[in-house]
């Protein structure tokens, strides 16, 4: 993941952020989950920031959408519990999607601002842009 990929997708997730009217914050993991690049767009919640940069670390350190983790640690399932691991950085919220590059997991991104369909879907824009 260079900076670079990093600034494309952001592009195209800042985008489709406008699209809905919805500010967010979307942040940019690398391979190892560490953050790339952050953007706070202009009215998004300041509250957003740290769970943007935790759902983008919590999608490369499980290699799941975090929808997709979201509805797996709910009581009863099978990771229930998980988002109390790793110092607190799991994020179970939709909006964390990892990328992929011939076929290896290679970064993700961690969007907050909306609604978790909203998160999700400004995600995947950014994640198509990849």
């Amino acid at each position: 993941m260079t900076l670079q990929d990093a600034r494309r997708v952001i592009a195209a997730a800042e985008e489709k952020s406008k699209e809905l009217r919805q500010p967010m914050n979307i942040a940019m993991a690398d391979e190892g989950g560490n953050l790339v690049a952050h953007v706070r767009m202009d009215g998004a919640w300041l509250g957003s920031i740290d769970i943007a940069i935790k759902k983008a670390y919590t999608s490369r350190a499980f290699n799941i959408v975090t929808k997709d983790l979201a509805a797996h640690s709910q009581s009863g399932e099978q990771f229930f519990g998980i988002h109390a691991s790793n110092d607190g950085k799991i994020m179970i919220f939709a909006g964390g999607i990892p990328l992929e590059k011939d076929g290896k997991i290679v970064g993700a991104i961690g969007v907050s601002g909306g609604s978790g369909e909203q998160d999700h879907a400004v995600a995947e824009a950014g994640a198509g842009a990849f």
